[in-house]
């Protein structure tokens, strides 16, 4: 099993920044892909970013592009969204999701879902 848990999240006003957090426990960190996934009240989740096992491989959706970084600290079992420019649509709660597989990582179907971060951003 692999647990997940999110930090970071908060208030902050229009072209702030924050970063969010996801400390993992359990089974080995650097054996899985990691992702950020984010759901606004009243929408779907959608995909924000993901990056392999390695750190190599690191895709961003398009409307987070350029403002967002994702990172991972495998000796720290943590991953990092950089999150830079905010604007009020990025209001969202944010969850991270692990898998051994990248492409499930990137299609929302990872195994290992965190309980979320709510992230606002005031006009």
């Amino acid at each position: 099993q692999v647990q997940l848990v999110e930090s970071g999240g908060g208030l902050v006003q229009a072209g702030g920044s924050l970063r969010l957090s996801c400390t993992t426990s359990g089974r080995t960190f650097s054996a899985y892909a990691m992702g950020w996934f984010r759901q606004a009240p009243g929408k779907e989740r959608e995909f924000v970013a993901h990056i392999s096992w390695s750190g190599l491989n690191i895709y961003y959706a398009d409307s987070v592009k350029g403002r967002f970084t994702i990172s991972r600290d495998n000796a720290k079992n943590t991953m990092y969204l950089q999150m830079n420019s905010l604007k009020p649509e990025d209001t969202a709660v944010y969850y991270c999701t692990a898998d051994p597989k990248i492409s499930d990582v990137a299609a929302g179907r990872g195994d290992y879902w965190g309980q979320g971060t709510q992230v606002t951003v005031s006009s």
